[in-house]
Protein backbone atom coordinates (compact mmCIF):
# COMPACT_ATOMS: atom_id res chain seq x y z
CA UNK A 1 0.00 0.00 0.00
CA UNK A 2 1.54 3.40 -0.70
CA UNK A 3 -2.12 5.28 -0.75
CA UNK A 4 -4.46 5.54 1.80
CA UNK A 5 -7.63 5.09 0.58
CA UNK A 6 -10.28 7.35 3.03
CA UNK A 7 -13.56 8.04 3.72
CA UNK A 8 -14.84 10.56 5.85
CA UNK A 9 -17.74 10.46 8.27
CA UNK A 10 -19.59 13.77 9.02
CA UNK A 11 -19.84 17.01 6.44
CA UNK A 12 -19.52 19.36 8.48
CA UNK A 13 -17.05 22.21 9.06
CA UNK A 14 -14.14 20.52 10.74
CA UNK A 15 -14.81 17.80 7.75
CA UNK A 16 -13.74 20.43 5.20
CA UNK A 17 -10.35 21.21 6.90
CA UNK A 18 -9.41 18.11 7.64
CA UNK A 19 -9.57 17.79 3.87
CA UNK A 20 -7.81 20.77 3.10
CA UNK A 21 -4.82 19.55 5.45
CA UNK A 22 -5.16 15.89 4.45
CA UNK A 23 -5.01 17.07 0.09
CA UNK A 24 -1.24 18.33 0.48
CA UNK A 25 -0.11 14.62 1.33
CA UNK A 26 -0.18 13.24 -1.98
CA UNK A 27 -0.61 9.42 0.01
CA UNK A 28 -4.12 10.20 0.85
CA UNK A 29 -6.65 9.31 -1.84
CA UNK A 30 -10.60 10.56 -0.87
CA UNK A 31 -12.78 7.86 -1.91
CA UNK A 32 -16.08 8.28 -0.39
CA UNK A 33 -18.23 10.04 2.09
CA UNK A 34 -20.63 9.03 4.18
CA UNK A 35 -23.81 10.72 5.70
CA UNK A 36 -27.19 10.97 6.87
CA UNK A 37 -28.91 11.52 3.53
CA UNK A 38 -28.01 10.73 0.09
CA UNK A 39 -28.86 14.63 -0.64
CA UNK A 40 -26.15 15.58 1.68
CA UNK A 41 -23.74 12.77 0.49
CA UNK A 42 -24.03 14.12 -2.95
CA UNK A 43 -23.58 17.67 -1.97
CA UNK A 44 -20.25 17.03 -0.01
CA UNK A 45 -18.70 14.52 -2.68
CA UNK A 46 -19.75 17.19 -5.30
CA UNK A 47 -17.82 20.10 -3.30
CA UNK A 48 -14.82 18.02 -2.53
CA UNK A 49 -14.35 15.83 -5.67
CA UNK A 50 -15.23 12.51 -4.12
CA UNK A 51 -16.13 9.80 -6.15
CA UNK A 52 -18.27 7.46 -3.92
CA UNK A 53 -21.45 7.96 -1.50
CA UNK A 54 -23.10 6.28 1.41
CA UNK A 55 -26.11 6.46 3.94
CA UNK A 56 -24.94 3.68 5.52
CA UNK A 57 -22.64 3.47 7.96
CA UNK A 58 -22.19 -0.37 7.87
CA UNK A 59 -22.33 -0.25 4.34
CA UNK A 60 -19.24 2.12 4.17
CA UNK A 61 -17.46 0.14 6.78
CA UNK A 62 -17.96 -3.02 4.80
CA UNK A 63 -16.82 -1.89 1.10
CA UNK A 64 -13.62 -2.68 -0.12
CA UNK A 65 -13.39 0.31 -2.00
CA UNK A 66 -11.63 2.02 1.23
CA UNK A 67 -8.52 1.54 3.96
CA UNK A 68 -9.87 4.11 6.72
CA UNK A 69 -12.64 6.11 7.98
CA UNK A 70 -12.22 9.94 9.62
CA UNK A 71 -15.21 9.90 11.89
CA UNK A 72 -15.89 13.58 12.54
CA UNK A 73 -19.82 12.50 14.05
CA UNK A 74 -21.54 13.96 17.07
CA UNK A 75 -19.39 13.01 20.63
CA UNK A 76 -22.02 10.44 21.79
CA UNK A 77 -21.35 8.84 17.84
CA UNK A 78 -17.50 8.30 17.78
CA UNK A 79 -17.05 4.87 20.10
CA UNK A 80 -19.97 3.01 18.13
CA UNK A 81 -19.15 4.39 14.41
CA UNK A 82 -15.19 3.49 15.10
CA UNK A 83 -15.88 -0.01 16.57
CA UNK A 84 -17.71 -0.30 13.74
CA UNK A 85 -15.14 0.41 11.47
CA UNK A 86 -12.59 -1.33 12.81
CA UNK A 87 -14.76 -4.68 12.99
CA UNK A 88 -14.53 -4.59 9.36
CA UNK A 89 -10.46 -3.60 9.09
CA UNK A 90 -10.68 -0.14 8.48
CA UNK A 91 -8.46 1.76 10.19
CA UNK A 92 -9.58 5.15 12.37
CA UNK A 93 -8.85 8.76 12.54
CA UNK A 94 -11.08 10.20 15.32
CA UNK A 95 -12.04 13.27 15.95
CA UNK A 96 -11.27 14.66 19.48
CA UNK A 97 -12.75 13.66 21.89
CA UNK A 98 -12.09 10.20 21.02
CA UNK A 99 -14.98 9.02 23.24
CA UNK A 100 -17.98 10.54 25.63
CA UNK A 101 -15.80 9.01 29.10
CA UNK A 102 -12.94 6.70 29.58
CA UNK A 103 -14.90 3.31 29.66
CA UNK A 104 -15.73 3.95 25.88
CA UNK A 105 -12.48 4.68 24.91
CA UNK A 106 -10.86 1.45 26.44
CA UNK A 107 -13.04 -0.99 24.55
CA UNK A 108 -12.13 1.57 21.57
CA UNK A 109 -8.26 0.85 22.47
CA UNK A 110 -9.40 -3.23 22.68
CA UNK A 111 -11.19 -2.91 19.44
CA UNK A 112 -7.91 -1.65 17.66
CA UNK A 113 -5.93 -4.48 19.53
CA UNK A 114 -8.77 -7.65 18.38
CA UNK A 115 -8.80 -6.35 14.50
CA UNK A 116 -5.10 -4.98 14.11
CA UNK A 117 -5.94 -1.75 13.09
CA UNK A 118 -4.60 1.94 13.67
CA UNK A 119 -6.63 3.98 15.74
CA UNK A 120 -5.53 7.30 16.50
CA UNK A 121 -7.43 10.38 18.13
CA UNK A 122 -6.89 13.30 15.48
CA UNK A 123 -5.71 16.17 18.50
CA UNK A 124 -4.12 18.00 15.78
CA UNK A 125 -1.75 20.75 18.07
CA UNK A 126 0.54 18.05 19.79
CA UNK A 127 1.32 16.66 16.08
CA UNK A 128 2.50 20.17 14.91
CA UNK A 129 6.07 21.41 14.52
CA UNK A 130 5.43 24.48 17.58
CA UNK A 131 4.17 21.63 19.76
CA UNK A 132 7.45 19.65 19.04
CA UNK A 133 9.21 22.61 19.39
CA UNK A 134 7.89 23.35 22.91
CA UNK A 135 7.88 19.05 24.00
CA UNK A 136 12.17 19.49 22.48
CA UNK A 137 12.77 22.75 24.60
CA UNK A 138 11.37 21.56 27.80
CA UNK A 139 15.26 20.99 28.77
CA UNK A 140 15.86 24.64 28.47
CA UNK A 141 13.61 25.78 31.39
CA UNK A 142 15.26 23.58 34.08
CA UNK A 143 12.83 22.24 36.74
CA UNK A 144 9.32 22.64 35.33
CA UNK A 145 6.97 23.94 37.86
CA UNK A 146 4.16 25.15 36.40
CA UNK A 147 2.27 24.46 33.51
CA UNK A 148 -0.45 27.14 32.28
CA UNK A 149 -3.60 27.12 29.32
CA UNK A 150 -5.71 28.86 28.55
CA UNK A 151 -8.88 28.21 25.38
CA UNK A 152 -11.84 30.68 26.16
CA UNK A 153 -13.98 31.10 23.16
CA UNK A 154 -17.55 32.46 23.19
CA UNK A 155 -19.43 30.40 20.96
CA UNK A 156 -21.14 31.10 18.00
CA UNK A 157 -24.03 28.75 19.23
CA UNK A 158 -24.34 30.58 23.12
CA UNK A 159 -26.54 33.40 21.82
CA UNK A 160 -29.20 30.50 20.07
CA UNK A 161 -28.97 29.33 23.80
CA UNK A 162 -30.07 32.22 25.62
CA UNK A 163 -32.71 32.81 23.42
CA UNK A 164 -34.16 29.42 24.40
CA UNK A 165 -32.67 27.50 21.45
CA UNK A 166 -30.58 24.56 22.75
CA UNK A 167 -28.81 23.61 20.16
CA UNK A 168 -26.27 20.75 20.07
CA UNK A 169 -23.06 22.48 21.43
CA UNK A 170 -25.04 22.59 24.62
CA UNK A 171 -26.78 19.21 24.67
CA UNK A 172 -25.38 16.69 27.13
CA UNK A 173 -27.32 13.47 25.24
CA UNK A 174 -24.35 14.33 22.24
CA UNK A 175 -21.81 14.22 24.93
CA UNK A 176 -21.03 17.76 24.34
CA UNK A 177 -20.19 21.05 26.71
CA UNK A 178 -17.32 22.99 26.96
CA UNK A 179 -14.72 20.61 28.41
CA UNK A 180 -15.44 18.14 25.34
CA UNK A 181 -15.31 20.66 22.82
CA UNK A 182 -12.83 22.76 23.72
CA UNK A 183 -11.24 22.34 27.28
CA UNK A 184 -9.90 19.24 25.93
CA UNK A 185 -7.22 21.13 23.84
CA UNK A 186 -5.82 22.68 27.48
CA UNK A 187 -5.65 19.35 29.24
CA UNK A 188 -4.33 16.81 26.13
CA UNK A 189 -0.67 18.75 25.96
CA UNK A 190 -0.46 18.14 29.30
CA UNK A 191 -0.61 14.73 29.04
CA UNK A 192 1.47 14.16 26.30
CA UNK A 193 4.10 16.02 28.41
CA UNK A 194 3.73 15.18 31.67
CA UNK A 195 1.55 12.11 32.03
CA UNK A 196 -1.12 11.44 34.83
CA UNK A 197 -1.57 14.33 37.95
CA UNK A 198 -1.86 12.99 41.27
CA UNK A 199 -4.81 15.09 42.02
CA UNK A 200 -7.45 17.23 40.13
CA UNK A 201 -9.64 19.92 41.76
CA UNK A 202 -12.26 21.43 39.35
CA UNK A 203 -14.91 24.27 39.28
CA UNK A 204 -17.29 25.69 36.85
CA UNK A 205 -20.45 27.17 35.29
CA UNK A 206 -22.87 24.60 34.94
CA UNK A 207 -25.58 25.96 32.60
CA UNK A 208 -29.14 24.96 32.71
CA UNK A 209 -29.27 22.39 29.72
CA UNK A 210 -26.75 20.16 32.00
CA UNK A 211 -23.65 20.71 30.23
CA UNK A 212 -20.46 22.70 31.45
CA UNK A 213 -20.34 26.14 30.31
CA UNK A 214 -16.88 27.10 31.43
CA UNK A 215 -14.26 25.85 33.78
CA UNK A 216 -11.32 25.90 35.58
CA UNK A 217 -8.97 23.19 36.59
CA UNK A 218 -6.17 22.78 39.11
CA UNK A 219 -3.67 19.77 38.72
CA UNK A 220 -1.11 18.83 41.06
CA UNK A 221 1.85 16.31 40.02
CA UNK A 222 4.94 15.82 41.79
CA UNK A 223 7.03 19.12 41.90
CA UNK A 224 4.54 20.87 39.69
CA UNK A 225 1.19 22.80 39.60
CA UNK A 226 -1.23 22.89 36.36
CA UNK A 227 -3.62 25.38 35.61
CA UNK A 228 -6.79 25.09 32.50
CA UNK A 229 -8.87 27.55 31.85
CA UNK A 230 -11.80 27.09 29.17
CA UNK A 231 -14.73 28.61 28.45
CA UNK A 232 -17.53 28.54 25.77
CA UNK A 233 -19.31 31.94 26.99
CA UNK A 234 -16.59 34.08 27.24
CA UNK A 235 -12.97 34.74 25.69
CA UNK A 236 -9.65 35.31 26.21
CA UNK A 237 -6.50 36.05 24.72
CA UNK A 238 -4.22 34.74 27.09
CA UNK A 239 -1.05 32.43 26.18
CA UNK A 240 -0.24 29.06 27.21
CA UNK A 241 3.24 28.88 29.54
CA UNK A 242 5.27 26.44 31.16
CA UNK A 243 7.26 27.76 33.83
CA UNK A 244 10.60 26.14 34.87
CA UNK A 245 13.18 27.30 37.26
CA UNK A 246 15.33 28.20 34.57
CA UNK A 247 13.22 29.85 31.88
CA UNK A 248 9.68 29.75 30.39
CA UNK A 249 8.03 28.51 27.36
CA UNK A 250 5.16 30.54 26.12
CA UNK A 251 2.44 29.63 23.19
CA UNK A 252 0.20 32.05 21.73
CA UNK A 253 -2.57 29.61 21.54
CA UNK A 254 -2.58 26.21 22.90
CA UNK A 255 -5.56 25.16 19.94
CA UNK A 256 -3.43 26.92 17.03
CA UNK A 257 0.43 27.29 18.32
CA UNK A 258 1.11 30.14 16.06
CA UNK A 259 4.18 31.11 17.66
CA UNK A 260 6.26 29.80 20.16
CA UNK A 261 9.15 31.75 22.26
CA UNK A 262 12.00 30.65 24.97
CA UNK A 263 12.76 33.39 27.53
CA UNK A 264 15.32 32.23 30.59
CA UNK A 265 15.07 32.97 34.02
CA UNK A 266 17.35 36.72 34.32
CA UNK A 267 19.70 35.47 36.31
CA UNK A 268 20.13 32.27 34.60
CA UNK A 269 20.47 34.05 31.41
CA UNK A 270 23.47 36.47 32.33
CA UNK A 271 24.04 37.53 35.76
CA UNK A 272 22.53 38.52 38.59
CA UNK A 273 20.32 41.79 37.38
CA UNK A 274 20.20 41.01 33.99
CA UNK A 275 17.24 41.62 31.81
CA UNK A 276 15.15 38.31 30.22
CA UNK A 277 15.19 38.45 26.50
CA UNK A 278 13.04 36.33 24.53
CA UNK A 279 13.34 34.39 21.82
CA UNK A 280 11.28 33.43 19.23
CA UNK A 281 11.78 29.42 18.70
CA UNK A 282 8.95 28.40 16.59
CA UNK A 283 8.88 26.12 13.62
CA UNK A 284 8.53 27.56 10.15
CA UNK A 285 6.09 25.58 7.95
CA UNK A 286 4.14 26.01 4.95
CA UNK A 287 1.95 23.20 5.93
CA UNK A 288 -2.18 23.49 6.94
CA UNK A 289 -2.82 23.30 10.57
CA UNK A 290 -4.45 19.80 9.62
CA UNK A 291 -1.80 18.31 7.48
CA UNK A 292 0.04 16.60 10.22
CA UNK A 293 -2.76 14.56 12.19
CA UNK A 294 -3.33 13.50 9.04
CA UNK A 295 0.36 12.49 8.04
CA UNK A 296 0.94 10.79 10.91
CA UNK A 297 -2.30 8.34 10.73
CA UNK A 298 -1.21 7.53 7.01
CA UNK A 299 2.35 6.91 8.79
CA UNK A 300 0.65 4.39 11.12
CA UNK A 301 -1.27 2.61 8.57
CA UNK A 302 1.48 2.28 6.42
CA UNK A 303 3.50 1.33 9.02
CA UNK A 304 1.12 -1.36 10.37
CA UNK A 305 1.22 0.45 13.92
CA UNK A 306 -2.02 0.77 15.77
CA UNK A 307 -1.06 3.90 17.79
CA UNK A 308 1.00 7.31 17.31
CA UNK A 309 3.48 7.70 20.11
CA UNK A 310 2.72 11.34 20.63
CA UNK A 311 -1.71 11.06 20.11
CA UNK A 312 -1.27 7.22 22.06
CA UNK A 313 -3.97 5.43 23.33
CA UNK A 314 -2.41 5.75 26.77
CA UNK A 315 -2.74 9.49 26.35
CA UNK A 316 -6.23 9.55 24.87
CA UNK A 317 -7.44 7.47 27.77
CA UNK A 318 -5.78 9.56 30.43
CA UNK A 319 -7.66 12.40 29.11
CA UNK A 320 -10.64 11.09 29.17
CA UNK A 321 -9.96 9.39 33.21
CA UNK A 322 -8.98 13.68 33.55
CA UNK A 323 -12.66 14.89 31.99
CA UNK A 324 -14.51 12.10 33.11
CA UNK A 325 -13.53 13.39 37.17
CA UNK A 326 -13.70 17.31 35.89
CA UNK A 327 -17.32 16.47 35.13
CA UNK A 328 -17.87 14.26 38.07
CA UNK A 329 -17.03 17.34 40.21
CA UNK A 330 -19.16 19.95 38.20
CA UNK A 331 -22.30 17.56 38.15
CA UNK A 332 -21.73 17.03 34.05
CA UNK A 333 -23.56 13.63 33.46
CA UNK A 334 -24.30 12.12 29.91
CA UNK A 335 -26.47 9.69 29.00
CA UNK A 336 -23.80 7.82 27.40
CA UNK A 337 -22.11 7.25 30.90
CA UNK A 338 -25.35 5.23 32.06
CA UNK A 339 -24.27 1.39 32.62
CA UNK A 340 -27.46 0.79 30.78
CA UNK A 341 -25.76 2.25 27.75
CA UNK A 342 -24.12 0.03 25.30
CA UNK A 343 -22.34 0.41 22.20
CA UNK A 344 -24.15 -1.24 18.89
Amino acid sequence: MDKLRLGVVGTNFITDRVIAGARQDARMELTAVCSRTQERADAFAAKHRIPYTFTSLEEMARSPLLDAVYIASPNFLHASQSILCMQHGKHVLCEKPLASNAREAREMIAASHRYDVTLMEAMKPTLTPNFLAIRDNLKRIGTVRRYFACYCQYSSRYDKYKEGIVLNAFRPEYSNGAMMDIGVYTVYPMVVLFGRPQRIDASGVLLSSGVDGQGAVNFLYEGMNATVLYSKIADSTLPTEIQGEEGTLTADRINIIGRVSYTPRPAAASGKGAQAISQDISALTDKDEYYYEVAEFINLVLAGKQESEVNAHTHSLITLEIIDEVRRQLGVVYPADSSAHTLS
